[in-house]
């Protein structure tokens, strides 16, 4: 982004208030942050897993920023907590939940910053495609460069196979800060990869070349679209 009871008494109230914590930050939240002479809108969805885990997403319509996946989420002791992992500065909010509105301090880059969110509805979590395992030939990491309008931007994609699972991989924006952008899908058939990153808004379509050492194809982000090649890193296997 350019977010006195006696020891007895407590004793028995702390599981409840707990409860009632975590139940209260379950939910789409409609937000806005504090920069000077503006106001920066955002929304963020926090639900538990079937694990009773955290998980939660952000969304920052004027940056074109979607379903970007939050880190770190901590709810209790009447504070919400999370982080946008691998965005330059690392982005962070704390804030203190109030019935139908959590408010407190976002961070980054060491500019703090207010923030607001209020409660408006259930959590919508938006239905994505399945990815796949990849071959071999598709893994480890690869480096392109984006010219976009006569800027260069490279970028370093790494794709990884779990045993028993799908894939997972992120891609490395060097020159906008190191920003580290998580792929959510990732799906190959036979030589075609194709990739979604709609933290972003962003994907690419490409095939793999005979011989492993080259992806050709094309990446496209909003309404448009550029040719983006992408080379095995030097000395990757």
């Amino acid at each position: 982004m350019r977010l006195a009871l006696s020891a007895a008494a407590f004793a028995l109230l702390a599981p409840c208030a707990f409860s009632q914590s975590a139940a209260g930050a379950a939910g789409h939240w409609d937000g806005s942050l504090a920069v000077p002479g503006h106001e920066i809108k955002f929304l963020v969805d926090l639900a538990q897993d079937e694990s009773q885990a955290w998980k939660g997403v952000i969304a920052i319509p004027e940056q074109g920023l979607k379903e970007f996946p939050l880190s770190s989420i901590s709810v209790g002791n009447g504070r919400v907590k999370f982080e946008m992992k691998g965005v330059p500065g690392d982005p962070s909010f704390d804030g203190a939940l109030r019935g139908q509105s959590i408010s407190g301090n976002f961070t980054q880059g060491g500019a703090t910053l207010t923030f607001k969110l209020d409660r408006n509805g259930e959590a919508r979590f938006a239905d994505v495609a399945k990815s796949t395992a990849v071959a071999k030939a598709f893994e480890g990491t690869w480096e392109g460069t984006l010219n976009a309008g006569g800027t260069q931007l490279r970028l370093v994609l790494k794709l990884e196979n779990h045993p028993g699972g799908p894939a997972s991989g992120t891609l490395t924006s060097v020159d906008q800060g190191g920003a580290v952008i998580p792929i959510a899908v990732i799906a190959q058939n036979v030589a075609e990869l194709k990739l979604e990153l709609p933290s972003i808004n962003g994907g690419f379509e490409g095939a793999i070349n005979k011989s492993g050492t080259a992806i050709k194809g094309i990446w496209t982000q909003g309404p448009g679209n550029l040719p983006l090649t992408f080379q095995r890193s030097a000395g990757a296997k």
